[in-house]
């Protein structure tokens, strides 16, 4: 039996997780379709807990606000408090969240990341028997994404057109440095720093290392933002030979892929969407800076069958998050209609995370095999002839039914 108090996950000097057999994990329900996807999702991890561990292990739930609920019960989006829980149990998971377009509060995912310092955005992209895909070939999509999630363009570090900001930093730029920029332009700012890029792919190697991956590639626009994405490019190939120089070899020196060792290279941005859906087997781990990152998952989700079936997880040294990739879908919010299975699957990532393997094994295959049962909601549903279509709730129900 567990204790009978639950237990904070904590993380030792040497960074490894320390999870005690009944662990507490705050979660987020999320706006929109949030609390139908959150309840599916918990009801099969909580199912794989104790298929795989009987009476052993346990997860206590703790919810914390984010979003619209936290916004109408405090008045403020992401409360303090909900940065420090997470900050203090070290792994949560959550829901999707509105982001407004053109007004109203910045991103409470991107504030989340930055003020936690979740720096690698990591989602693992893979095709599951069965589901619907506009590619020929959708079974050689094996990849996994490291995409850098604190700087950037998403340093929300912008200024609105005609505005006293936005005219002073024209002006500085015209004075000081020569630059001619129409008057009455939007500005914004694209930091992009050594010590990000070099920790978000040396995580990306590492991972590549632990999991017997052959070739991590660095995605860039390198060669018209030579001094942005281009340093991304250069400082990932230092941190390459400096931290794991005996462990990787580089197709820029004539390497090519070899047993026990990591291929780097790297690849500009937009010749990579020509890649990924031309040769996709040719790739394991990608690292990019923000922006390449966020467009490239969603792009490659697309080609397994949408966000829907996307996972992800928000990382740093001290604490992580996990996530649904796909927004909140207002429209069929409280309808008991749309797909759990991201947030499913990102629960899968949190059970490996945890070093729960057993379990996660368990809900993975479960998914698999409701998928090739043609159980599936309304999104799959439509695309798959012959297919049973199951409200939300009833997917999670076909999952369960299908763990063990």
């Amino acid at each position: 039996m567990p204790d009978n108090d639950p237990q904070k996950i904590t993380v030792d000097r040497q960074g490894d997780l320390r999870v005690p057999d009944n662990c507490i994990v705050p979660f987020i329900e999320g706006d929109g379709i949030g609390p139908d996807v959150w309840t599916a999702a918990r009801d099969v991890l909580d199912a794989a807990v104790a298929s795989a561990y009987g009476n052993q292990r346990k997860i206590a739930w703790v919810e914390i606000l984010a979003g619209e609920k936290a916004y109408r019960e405090t008045g403020d989006p992401l409360p303090e408090e909900t940065l420090q829980t997470i900050s203090k149990h070290v792994v949560a998971i959550k829901g999707p969240l509105t982001t407004p377009v053109g007004k109203g509060i910045r991103s409470v995912n991107v504030a989340l990341r930055q003020k936690l310092d979740l720096y690698a955005c990591v989602r693992p992209i893979r095709y599951i028997e069965g589901v619907p895909s506009p590619m020929k070939y959708p079974e050689r999509v094996n990849m996994v994404v490291f995409r850098e999630n604190t700087e950037d363009v998403y340093a929300g570090i912008e200024w609105d057109a005609q505005s006293r900001e936005a005219e002073a930093v024209i002006g500085f730029l015209q004075d000081n440095m020569g630059v001619t920029i129409a008057k009455g332009s939007a500005i914004g700012v694209k930091p992009m720093s050594r010590r990000a890029s070099q920790r978000l792919v040396s995580r990306a190697i590492q991972y590549a290392l632990d999991h017997g991956l052959p070739s991590v590639t660095l995605v860039h626009k390198g060669n018209i933002m030579k001094y942005t994405e281009g340093a991304f490019m250069a400082w990932g190939y230092e941190v390459a030979r400096e931290m794991f120089g005996e462990h990787v070899v580089f197709e820029s020196d004539g390497g090519v892929e070899q047993e026990s060792k990591v291929l780097i290279k790297d690849r500009i941005a937009d010749m990579m969407f020509q890649q990924v859906l031309l040769r996709p087997e040719a790739y394991d781990v990608i690292a990019a800076p923000n922006l390449n990152g966020d467009y490239l998952s969603d792009a490659l989700a697309a080609q397994v069958g949408g966000l829907g079936m996307a996972p992800g997880a928000n990382i740093g040294d001290d604490c992580a998050v996990f996530e649904a990739t796909h927004g909140t879908a207002p429209k069929y919010a409280g309808k008991d209609k749309a797909n759990p299975i991201s947030l499913i699957l990102s629960g899968v990532m949190m059970l490996e995370h945890m070093g729960w393997g057993e379990a996660a094994s368990s809900v993975e295959r479960a998914v698999q095999k409701s998928i090739a049962n043609a159980l599936v909601t309304y999104d799959l549903a439509r695309q798959m002839p012959n297919s049973r279509e199951l409200k939300c709730s009833e997917f999670a129900q076909a999952v369960l039914d299908r763990l063990g």
